[in-house]
């Protein structure tokens, strides 16, 4: 790992690695195994979930050494939610988790997002996957014509770390277009709210693809807000924005000093 970053600002508190609260989560499309490699070197101290999504984990033939170079940098590699949803649709759930613990992956995500799953189907997933697995369970739901409202994703945040998840990912894909966005990439705050009173703050990653949306929870929440489906490429800046280095964020920096 390469040295950290200089010290003669003052700049917002961070949590350290292995963090449980202000995670930077990632969202790998595919992405060449050397192309991660070069990434890590970069930004692997500011990453903390790493998820190869949707079902690309099944696909990908660099998977062992992608997983490898995570553990090196203490990156937690997890599953896309889909691949264990289209495993339950042929049910094949428990094929999946063994193959899941085969290859070494720490945690597993558990999403109800395109699957006609029965009340009670998603929070019987979490039990199971936990008993292996550190679990990420996504609220929402993937479909842009589907109603939002703020307590039924408070209740099922609630069931989901009650079942036995360790964070809850709230629903905006890689668009930031559904689930807790309008389809113009408004963040609906009223969801925002009712989610972080019901599970607390340090449970809730919250996927923010857009900078905007990202600034936007930054601002109202702090800097050790959780954000998901970050792109790979972007984790420097977004590391910034936490910490106003960047105008969008910049009058949230402390300046306990000012100069003419």
């Amino acid at each position: 790992m390469v040295n950290g970053p200089p010290s003669f600002l003052t700049l917002p508190e961070r949590a350290h690695k292995p963090r449980s609260r202000g995670i930077t989560h990632i969202l790998d499309k595919g992405m060449p195994v050397d192309d991660v490699e070069r990434m890590l070197a970069v930004a692997g101290r500011y990453i903390d979930v790493w998820k190869l999504g949707w079902g690309t984990a099944y696909l990908d033939p660099g998977l062992q050494a992608k997983l490898s170079l995570l553990a090196e940098h203490a990156v937690m590699a997890c599953t896309g939610g889909t691949l264990l949803e289209v495993a339950w649709q042929q049910g094949a759930v428990d094929a999946y988790l063994d193959w899941a613990c085969s290859q070494h992956f720490p945690s597993v995500e558990v999403s109800c997002g395109v699957a006609a799953m029965r009340p009670g189907d998603k929070q019987r997933l979490i039990s199971k996957a936990a008993q292996r697995f550190v679990v990420l369970a996504e609220v929402g739901t993937k479909d842009p014509q589907a109603t939002v409202t703020a307590e039924a994703w408070a209740a099922e945040a609630v069931a989901d770390l009650e079942a036995g998840a360790r964070w809850v990912v709230t629903e905006g894909r890689e668009s930031g277009t559904v689930g807790l966005y309008d389809p113009d990439g408004t963040v609906r705050a009223g969801v925002v709210s009712a989610v972080v009173e019901a599970a607390g703050l340090d449970r809730i990653i919250f996927e923010a693809p857009r900078k905007d949306q990202q600034a936007w929870l930054i601002r109202r929440l702090g800097p050790d807000v959780g954000l998901g489906n970050i792109a790979a490429s972007e984790v420097l800046g977004m590391e910034a924005l936490r910490l106003g280095l960047r105008a969008d964020t910049f009058d949230a920096t402390p300046s306990p000093v000012r100069h003419p």
